[in-house]
């Protein structure tokens, strides 16, 4: 259920329709924008009739939602979702880079790359501390010690950190260290955890699983928001088909069309996205030019002896070029990087 108030409805008239939506067994989450208020109700009820709200005082339309997401829908905040963290809007004008090496490995090694990509022009730098790998025998990251390396290299160099959260055991060392807590596309549909990222006040980055349907990402992202927690980025990260000449499948498609169904800012990861170095600067042209709001890439002082992901992770004067390309795109559709 969607009712939008009319502009200039009073606070009283909206709370009454609040009230009314609660007594009907709905949930309720309100998005107020620079002209209406519009209410979301969630709920199982389908059995009502939206007329008895429109004729409510200070209610201009009542809409009967039929996807099974609601928070997550560009019905919700049809204008769309602009993320304030510090100085960085995400989801605006400007099209936001986050970028790093795959995980922090030393103290010389994160200083290195924090200088190299805000002097490039990114606004926060990634790095795993703890890493998911599918070989119990891989780098598995050097935990509280690799945040706190971390936050000291972006705070010296005016940066913003995310870094990915693994289960709900680690979510409070992320909130302490982590501007943005990144959920991985194994953890896409780990719900128990996305029901509690929805009780966190942090931005939340969330990647579409390998074998992941659209209308799959935007039901966790659903998850994280009917806890409240509507700073919910969706993330593009390449999906698993029977192509083999690349890690994963870039779905660039899914870029236009997340930001049609959805009002939430959309971030491409074309390292992930693609496997390979040579691929990783194409593909962030294209998802620059196909609405990205974001990119997430890899960047490394020395990625042929990173620790993990160093073949597409970026050498520092590579990025520098994905930086000036991107911003040439940018600048083409009216955006800037």
């Amino acid at each position: 259920m969607l009712v939008v108030m009319q502009e200039g409805a009073t606070e009283a008239q909206t709370e009454s329709v609040i009230q009314r939506l609660v007594e009907m067994g709905f949930t309720v989450h309100r998005s107020t924008g620079v002209r209406h208020t519009v209410l979301g109700g969630v709920g199982p009820i389908d059995d009502f009739d939206p007329a008895a709200l429109e004729v409510m005082e200070g209610v201009k339309e009542c809409h009967r939602i039929v996807s099974a997401y609601k928070l997550a829908s560009r019905h919700f905040r049809p204008g769309g979702t602009v993320l304030r963290i510090g100085s960085v809007e995400i989801g605006g004008p400007s099209v936001v880079v986050m970028a790093g090496p795959c995980s922090v490995e030393s103290v010389e090694q994160m200083e290195e790359s924090a200088r190299v990509v805000a002097q490039a022009g990114a606004r926060i730098i990634r790095g795993g501390a703890f890493k998911p790998r599918s070989s119990p025998y891989s780098f598995q990251g050097m935990g509280e010690e690799g945040l706190r390396i971390m936050r000291a290299a972006a705070d010296r160099n005016g940066l913003l950190v995310v870094s990915e959260v693994m289960d709900q055991m680690q979510i409070p060392l992320l909130v302490e260290y982590s501007d943005i807590l990144q959920v991985g596309a194994r953890n896409m549909q780990n719900f128990n955890l996305l029901r509690e990222l929805g009780r966190v006040r942090k931005p939340i980055l969330l990647k579409r699983g390998i074998a992941a349907t659209i209308e799959e990402l935007l039901l966790s992202a659903e998850y994280i928001m009917s806890g409240g927690n509507y700073e919910v980025m969706l993330c593009e990260r390449g999906i698993r088909t029977f192509e083999t000449s690349t890690r994963n499948t870039m779905d660039i498609a899914a870029i236009p069309v997340l930001k049609r169904l959805s009002h939430l800012p959309v971030i491409a990861d074309p390292s992930h996205g693609t496997g390979k170095r040579d691929y990783v600067m194409p593909m962030a042209r294209a998802a620059v030019a196909a609405g990205a709001d974001g990119l997430l890439v890899e960047v490394h002082p020395d990625p042929d002896h990173a620790f993990s992901d160093g073949a597409q992770t970026l050498r520092p004067e590579q990025f520098q070029e994905l930086m000036k390309q991107s911003g040439s795109i940018a600048a083409a559709i009216g955006r800037r990087v």
